[in-house]
């Protein structure tokens, strides 16, 4: 077993702090091996100027970290899980699932819950996916796209004049700011991106040995995985809201369901 294992992700103090949860688990249960942390910034870190439709967001957070764990500069790469794309380099692939939080969103940093919100409240998010449900749900709001990590998207709060930031529960709770959140989304309100609230070690595949540390270490080894794919031109609410229930059922069929009761009994 090698004695040194170097950890990529973002530099972001939420980055940094899932990375550490990582480091910890690791270090807990393989305590002879080293495991060092590298910071590496990605291009939705530099174009924090440009809105998300502007760029090809598709995993503008991870591309120079999979370009490093390729090149063999790092050894296994940590991400919010939501923000890998659904498919992987051919040489890589997820090994685990280490911790798993809140799958909320959340409205943070407001006066008073979404729905007492006065009329025309100017909510900020980065999210196409927020803005349209926060829409369909009071169409009379003011979204206001903004971008940065969470303590600068709080901070727009007062620099942008807005009434509250749309935010996912897990990173506001992991940074210790449960008291910015005014009130926890259902989902009826606002569906979570998929994996939300959750963080993914990305090895290559080769790495047999690592997948081997990671498989006692994590909650998931991704031995088994269930993919099903719909798509829709029909962009009503409603109706991509029943696609997605469809497309929940014929997952959990095809042992989806399995999977899941097994998380829960571990």
């Amino acid at each position: 077993m090698k004695k040194n294992y170097i950890i990529g992700t973002r530099s972001s103090n939420l980055a940094l702090k899932q990375c550490q949860l990582v480091k910890e688990k690791l270090q807990n249960k393989f305590p002879e091996v080293e495991f060092e942390i590298k910071e590496i910034s990605t291009a939705g870190d530099r174009e924090r100027d440009k809105k998300f439709s502007e760029i090809n967001g598709e995993g503008i957070f991870v591309r120079e970290i999979e370009l490093a764990l390729l090149a063999g500069e790092i050894d296994l790469a940590v991400h919010s899980f939501k923000d890998l794309p659904t498919e992987l380099p051919e040489d890589l692939e997820v090994a685990a699932v280490i911790d798993r939080a809140n799958r909320h969103d959340v409205l943070a940093g407001a006066e008073k819950k979404l729905a007492e919100l006065p009329e025309g409240a100017r909510l900020g998010t980065g999210s196409l996916r927020r803005k349209s449900q926060l829409l369909a749900y009071r169409s009379d709001l003011e979204i206001v796209p903004i971008r940065g990590n969470i303590e600068t998207r709080l901070k727009k709060i007062k620099t942008q004049n807005l009434d509250g930031v749309i935010l996912a529960a897990a990173g506001l709770e992991r940074l210790g700011l449960q008291d910015q959140i005014t009130e926890y989304l259902s989902t009826e309100i606002c569906l979570p991106a998929a994996r939300q609230g959750a963080v993914a070690v990305e090895i290559r595949k080769e790495s047999t040995e690592l997948k081997k540390i990671l498989k006692e270490a994590g909650e998931l080894d991704g031995s088994r995985i269930i993919r099903r794919k719909v798509s829709t031109n029909d962009l009503n609410l409603n109706s991509v809201q029943k696609l997605g229930r469809k497309l929940a059922r014929e997952i959990k069929a095809a042992g989806g369901a399995e999977i899941l009761a097994s998380l829960q009994n571990n």
